[in-house]
């Protein structure tokens, strides 16, 4: 029987240091490089809460080839002497004491109105979790000192007399291999907070220096979040860019205190870019939490309201959705309160009850009054959450009917018109030729090796998928059909059809896809619109090299004895010249026409064909000669004809 050794001294308690080395999650959310990230952050909130204060509107972050990091600023510094009320050294209390700091009565207002660091946690346990940390406070007309060692002090506090420029603290730590599973935090990691703390800081200026990639940047917002909306909107809104500010006090409940508020939210309605983004007392809250409930109560009530007072919505539909608002927004919310509830020590998400309550109350009355006041802008906003709405509610139709479509396997009980599969279930050897009408599919079949070709014919004109939306491309039975015989899905990029996307290459069934048709106007539009239709459904086809032509033969020349066939018309002169006896020559016949033994030597087999690997070295390239030829602007299609079209004239059957 195993001894059973559990009992009172069983019981233990972590302390000092090993309170965050051993359990760094705990504390930062993560022992990786997300929760190493955030001890960045606390040291960075830290000089960010004093220039909020107004002591100093420069911060200085560095970024050390070591992965060692530098911040800082130039506000008052940190307060490091002898605490009588505590009976300790404040440097011992900021540093080496979790849940201690200057900012636990924010709603007094004596130290931090607007506070990022609530909970007296940062400083130290950064500290406890750093392999070193070098302090240096200039403040009193004294610098100090302070030198740290995988949280524990060396050397004390030394203090010393000094002449500077300005006041402030200076902290240069990096963190330790030995609590976080990786301390490498990016170059990218400091470019999106410092430019995000920028925006909500209205006027502090981040200067940051990378010596690994020797580079150096600033980040500085003068407008705050209004100028960030701009930058976001790039001029191209189709409304006009709203500022609301508004202070007010409340609780989150009768038994708890009350407290101050203040926020601020840019909005815009634009169709070429979106963004929803909030912050609290400058922390970004990716999470959102009590302001996205707000804000999204806010918009569906009043546009709601608006849409229904003016009878814009059709008979029987549906009410819009905050989705559908979105789609068009672009909105940032600002806010600071002097008591603050975080879902935890991350800061993702508050969830102050008043918060919520306050500004979905503020926005209710703004927008309201707004539209009344804006009737035209109101409409015009209103009109185009509309349609972002049937677009999705569409989308949401045709997807369902897509999954329906494109699901299932191809057997005898599920065929597809005019496709023939090959015999080999080799897929580094399945060949799938695209050829145009019945005719053709006839001679393909017959000449082609049924082992490893399949044929699938197309039947009439295809859709242009660039001029066509996704619900008519897939009320296409031609488009369908080829996707099914594809096998790999379809590729979506459009917001309101992400949920069509089901690409995946693995799924392929092909190792080859191979446009075969006439050489001719008819052929060469044909074999146009099917690279249309698998750049626009599947690109990653044409990327991953497996889409080829299959050129056909222009000219077939016999001769008594051998019958030769030119590709071009510089091949039918060295062929004519080469010849010493009699021939005859003729246009090559349209494929429907072709014998099987020409089809094979000429266009199918491995041995003799000539394939043209359709692999676009710029794909911007490619979609703009697509939409040159296939899209909506006449004006330069009329134009590139004009320009061009005479080196094409020999290709027109004018009999």
């Amino acid at each position: 029987m195993k001894k059973d050794n559990y009992g009172n001294q069983s019981i233990s308690s972590l302390k000092g240091a090993d309170r965050v080395r051993l359990r760094p999650a705990v504390i930062f959310g993560s022992d990786g490089i997300e929760g190493c990230q955030h001890s960045v952050f606390e040291i960075l909130s830290n000089a960010i809460d004093e220039a909020k204060e107004g002591y100093g509107s420069v911060i200085d972050v560095t970024l050390c080839k070591d992965h060692s990091i530098i911040i800082q600023d130039y506000g008052r510094g940190m307060p490091l002497d002898y605490n009588e009320k505590e009976g300790r050294y404040n440097w011992d209390l900021i540093f080496c004491e979790l849940y201690a700091g200057g900012k636990y009565n924010n709603n007094s207002g004596e130290n931090y109105e607007f506070s990022l660091g609530l909970n007296g946690l940062g400083a130290c346990a950064t500290q406890y979790s750093s392999a070193f940390m070098d302090v240096r406070v200039y403040r009193n007309d004294y610098e100090y000192e302070l030198h740290f060692e995988r949280g524990e002090n060396i050397g004390g506090l030394r203090k010393n007399k000094a002449t500077y420029k300005s006041t402030g603290t200076w902290i240069h730590w990096k963190p330790d291999s030995e609590v976080f599973t990786d301390i490498r935090v990016s170059s990218s990691y400091f470019h999106n907070v410092l430019k995000r703390q920028a925006i909500v800081n209205k006027g502090i200026k981040f200067n940051f220096k990378d010596e690994i990639l020797e580079e150096k940047h600033v980040y500085l917002y003068p407008e705050g979040i209004v100028g960030y909306a701009k930058e976001i909107a790039a001029e191209k809104q189709f409304s006009e860019l709203i500022f609301m500010q508004h202070e007010t006090r409340g609780q989150d409940s009768p038994e708890r205190p009350e407290y101050k508020l203040k926020f601020e939210i840019a909005c815009t309605f634009c169709n070429e870019a979106n963004l929803l983004e909030y912050y609290h007392n400058s922390s970004y809250l990716e999470y959102g939490g009590a302001p996205d409930k707000a804000v999204k109560n806010a918009f569906v009530y009043c546009i709601d309201q608006y849409i229904k007072n003016e009878n814009l919505y059709n008979k029987d539909e549906k009410k819009i959705t905050f989705v559908d608002i979105q789609d068009s927004l672009i909105l940032i919310v600002n806010s600071f309160s002097t008591v603050t509830s975080y879902e935890n020590q991350t800061k993702k998400a508050i969830t102050n009850k008043f918060i919520q309550e306050a500004i979905q109350d503020y926005l209710k009355d703004y927008l309201s009054i707004y539209f009344i006041e804006n009737k035209d802008e109101a409409t015009r906003i209103a009109k185009q959450i509309l349609i972002n709405k049937r677009s999705r509610e569409k989308a949401e139709r045709t997807r369902i009917n897509v999954r329906k479509q494109l699901g299932g396997t191809i057997d005898i009980t599920n065929r597809i018109k005019k496709f023939v599969d090959c015999r080999s279930k080799d897929l580094n050897k399945r060949e799938l030729y695209i050829v145009e009408g019945d005719s053709a599919l006839g001679s393909c079949k017959l000449g082609r090796n049924a082992e490893f070709q399949g044929i699938m014919a197309i039947r009439g004109k295809i859709l242009n998928c660039l001029k066509s939306d996704y619900d008519k491309i897939f009320k296409s039975d031609i488009i369908v059909d080829l996707l099914k015989v594809l096998g790999c899905g379809v590729e979506i990029t459009s917001k309101h059809n992400k949920e069509l996307h089901t690409f995946e290459l693995e799924n392929l069934r092909w190792h080859k896809v191979i446009i075969c048709t006439d050489a001719d106007v008819d052929g060469y539009q044909i074999r146009t619109l099917v690279l249309t239709m698998l750049y626009a459904l599947v690109p990653t086809l044409i990327r991953e090299g497996k889409v080829f032509i299959a050129e056909t033969p222009l000219y077939e020349i016999n001769t008594k004895d051998h019958t030769y066939f030119a590709y071009s018309d510089y091949e039918k002169t060295k062929i004519l010249e080469s010849l010493k006896c009699k021939y005859t020559i003729q246009r090559s016949k349209g494929l429907g026409e072709n014998d099987p033994e020409m089809m094979w030597e000429t266009t199918m087999n491995p041995e003799t064909r000539r394939l043209i690997q359709v692999m676009p070295e710029d794909a911007e390239v490619t979609k703009e000669v697509f939409e040159r030829l296939l899209g909506d602007n006449l004006a330069a299609r009329k134009a590139f004809i004009a320009e061009v079209g005479h080196e094409y004239l020999d290709l027109l059957d004018m009999s």
